[in-house]
């Protein structure tokens, strides 16, 4: 019998490192610049990231939103107990996708953070989001969790703008 934690576990707690990191790098950015200040940063970072990543689902832009749907999807790891999504529309006009669970949040949960800081940090970690599908030609409409809501990030994926010819 192996010591070393099976895939789903080492990927869970790859995340919860990656929640932490998130959750201190926002606590020193609101201790030294207020929280406003603090969430806009985070999120152009995480923005910045989204756009990296975008970039491989070009391709599916600015209108084909079912082939981004499951490149997409596709695209996550361990996503079905990870991130439980439920495609709620595919189509022509709009791709949306409730995640029912988020391994960020469930991280920020364990480490006991308030709803007040669960909605900041899902609103920074979720510009990532905007930044994937924005970079990939899409129209980007989604929305991250606030307390009472159930599960956790709604993406909201339109054509984007087709190009002149």
């Amino acid at each position: 019998m192996s010591d070393t934690p099976d895939y789903p576990t080492l990927l869970r707690n790859a995340y919860a490192m990656r929640a932490a990191s998130y959750a201190h790098m926002f606590d020193v950015l609101r201790e030294r610049f207020g929280t406003e200040t603090a969430l806009e940063v985070g999120q152009e970072a995480t923005r910045r990231l989204g756009e990296a990543m975008g970039v491989k689902y070009a391709g599916h832009g600015p209108d084909d939103l079912s082939g981004l749907c499951h490149a997409f999807l596709d695209g996550i790891p361990n996503r079905d107990s990870m991130f439980a999504p439920e495609i709620k529309r595919c189509d022509g006009e709009a791709l949306e996708i409730h995640f029912h669970r988020c391994p960020l949040k469930e991280a920020w949960e364990a480490q006991g953070r308030s709803d007040t800081d669960l909605e900041l940090l899902c609103k920074m970690a979720g510009a990532i989001d905007g930044g994937l599908f924005e970079a990939a030609g899409f129209v980007f409409k989604g929305e991250t969790w606030k307390p009472g809501d159930k599960g956790c990030c709604r993406l909201k994926v339109l054509p984007g703008a087709k190009a002149a010819e």
